[in-house]
């Protein structure tokens, strides 16, 4: 236990002096973000602000868990930060896309999923073949498991990661939110893997806390550098990875609940737009923005859409009981 608090700490250290090396970097380099056209007009005076900062966060995960390499048993936890480095690549390749043509516009829809996919086949498969993950699936409250197909498993898998990595990533879209939402996210999972006896495993999530908090010095609103789609696919990965290296993929819906309401509110506010030839379900959507246009300031937002994210992750606490008995 002392480890992992010890290695969170590190990693808010080594985050804090990697952003404050990044952020000039980043200026000079003319890494700004591009604010969408169809997106808020009152983001607009945030056109400029660096993007690319979860590299800072990133990178101090990584440093903070080869420092505990010596001391491991279990090296699933690599696993899990190999696909979440995967996801926060393409991510990287998208900003670096917006960043050269100066506009909100990298990677297409269809090349981001292909990428997604194939980097999520490639980890279920590792994980399957080393393992490090079974085909049993964990139905949360009632604590029933099922074994399935590993074929039929492997696409579902798929399928709930590269909705969750998205999902995460539309969350990104006010100031210090996805942080915020994200950081009792990995507080569930840390207590989670303690609980189970992987306490290397318990390490990552660690780490991302004491890297969120280090981040969020530098995001809090008015914010100073954006994580970008590297640290927002990053996060995604670490998420979704994690849930499935501790064999429970359902329980996303309780502790991912805002990035799900995120989601359906994107999904049903198309849908609805598309049946109704124009009208709006939502003010704007992802639904962090429907509140924006209802006059919420975004620190209200934040906390808010945080308290919601601790809560459900309390209830999915409470739902694994059973299997953590």
């Amino acid at each position: 236990m002392t480890r992992i608090l010890i290695a969170a700490a590190a990693c808010f250290g080594l985050s804090a002096c990697f952003g404050y090396l990044l952020l000039p970097v980043l200026r000079a380099l003319k890494a700004g973000q591009s604010i969408r056209e169809i997106g808020p007009t009152w983001h607009n005076y945030k056109a400029g602000t660096p993007m690319m900062g979860g590299l800072m966060f990133i990178a101090g995960t990584l440093v903070s868990l080869l420092c505990n390499l010596p001391f491991m048993t279990d090296y699933t936890v690599f696993y899990v930060y190999a696909i979440a480095l995967c996801y926060g690549a393409i991510g990287f390749v998208d900003d670096f896309c917006k960043m050269k043509k100066k506009k909100n516009e990298g990677l297409t829809t269809i090349q981001k999923l292909l990428l997604q996919m194939a980097v999520s086949a490639l980890f279920l498969y590792a994980m399957y073949k080393t393992g490090a993950m079974n085909c049993h699936l964990y139905i949360p409250f009632v604590n029933v498991t099922f074994d399935i197909h590993p074929l039929v498993y492997i696409f579902f898998a798929m399928f709930v990661m590269v909705g969750c990595d998205n999902a995460v990533n539309l969350t990104d879209g006010v100031d210090g939110l996805s942080s915020c939402v994200t950081i009792p996210v990995m507080v569930f999972f840390a207590a989670t893997a303690i609980s189970m006896g992987k306490l290397d495993l318990a390490l990552l999530p660690a780490c991302i806390i004491g890297g969120l908090i280090a981040y969020l010095f530098y995001n809090w609103h008015p914010a100073k550098l954006f994580m970008g789609d590297t640290g927002s696919l990053f996060l995604g990965g670490v998420v979704c990875a994690l849930a499935f290296a501790l064999d429970m993929p359902l329980v996303l819906i309780l502790c991912g609940f805002v990035y799900l309401c995120e989601t359906l509110s994107d999904i049903l506010q198309i849908g609805y737009f598309k049946l109704t030839h124009g009208k709006r379900l939502f003010k704007m959507a992802p639904i962090h923005h429907h509140f924006e246009m209802c006059g919420w300031k975004e620190e209200k937002i934040v906390l808010t859409f945080a308290a919601v994210s601790a809560i459900m992750c309390f209830v999915a606490w409470l739902s694994i009981q059973g299997l953590l008995k």
